[in-house]
């Protein structure tokens, strides 16, 4: 007789707030020295470990919907699946089965985490549904293997991340900053901007003494910020997605204290006095869109008020019969 239990869990996006590129290992891996920061914008999964027969077939299924669910796969080629499956390999039980139910509020392939933070917080669910399956150094291990950016999202918080990801340094008390999040509507894969970056042969950040990437502190002055937000990518991003150049001005245009590129890109932020200042700014900002491109533009640019946190969301237990959420709010 099947036998279920279920979480509800945030997968928050995040931003890098400067990323560095130090070197590169043999093996391809690019070692990196960035400030990851979590944001009030995330995901929402549910995320049920249904206890079946040995023999019952389907270890894992997804189903995705929410406002980014067009062309995300719900297969196994989905990073979350691909969580939940190795974590029932890791527990070494073949009688469980996890069911995943994705909203998607985080654009794919944005520089935003969305998919390795879905990853996580598959992860973080399943180590509390099986307390002790897997140990922790373990879990650490396996989301490394899934992706650079997934163990951050174990435990989503701001840090120092280093190495290729591996290497996470929590950074508490910093100060909740308010971001106009700014897609151009193009998504970049990461593998994409990395060899783009390769080939136009960065100059690597040189490795000093302590760190290159630095919190914010004391008044947001442009120029301190502006130095924090340096991101070794965006030339590579830009090279790619010439339109990014267009947005990084007319950001700066609307207000912004700074601007910066997060991850791998496309997605630029601004950082803003208050969430007024900011949502000012992003109805400029598509005012300004919809005169510049007329009725030949192409994919429309996404605009978003967001603020960094400070946390996780907590799990919440939900009934273990299935239902479709009502979708009301992607920041929840």
């Amino acid at each position: 007789m099947k036998q279920a239990v279920a979480l509800v869990v945030s997968a928050p996006a995040k931003v890098n707030l400067g990323l560095r590129i130090h070197g590169r290992r043999a093996d391809g891996y690019h070692l990196l020295e960035s400030l990851f920061v979590p944001l009030d914008l995330a995901d929402r999964l549910r995320v049920e470990l249904e206890t079946l027969r040995p023999d019952a077939a389907g270890r894992v299924t997804l189903a995705v919907s929410g406002e980014w669910a067009a062309g995300v796969p719900g297969n196994d080629s989905n990073l979350a699946a691909q969580a939940a499956e190795a974590f029932l390999r890791a527990t070494g039980r073949p009688d469980l089965r996890v069911v995943l139910e994705l909203e998607k509020w985080v654009p794919a392939q944005a520089g935003l985490g969305g998919g390795s933070s879905d990853a996580g917080a598959v992860l973080r669910a399943l180590a509390a549904l099986l307390p002790g399956a897997v140990a922790p150094e373990a879990l650490a291990a396996l989301a490394l293997r899934l992706g650079a950016d997934v163990p951050f999202f174990l435990d989503p918080r701001p840090a120092l991340v280093r190495g290729i990801g591996e290497q996470i340094q929590p950074v508490p008390g910093l100060r909740p900053l308010v971001l106009l999040l700014v897609h151009p509507g193009i998504g970049l894969s990461t593998a994409a901007v990395y060899a783009a970056f390769d080939a136009l042969a960065g100059a690597l950040t040189p490795q000093g003494p302590g760190s290159t990437v630095r919190p914010p502190e004391g008044p947001l002055e442009p120029e301190a910020l502006a130095r924090l937000l340096e991101n070794d990518l965006e030339p590579a991003a830009l090279r790619l997605c010439p339109p990014l150049l267009r947005l990084r001005q007319q950001i700066a245009g609307a207000g912004a204290v700074a601007v910066g590129m997060s991850g791998s890109g496309p997605t630029l932020f601004g950082v803003f006095p208050d969430e007024a200042a900011a949502g000012k700014a992003a109805l400029r900002m598509g005012e300004e869109a919809g005169r510049a491109d007329g009725p030949r533009r192409g994919p429309a640019i996404w605009t978003r008020v967001a603020r960094t946190v400070s946390a996780p969301k907590p799990l919440l237990p939900v009934p273990s019969s299935r239902g479709r959420s009502d979708g009301a709010s992607p920041n929840w």
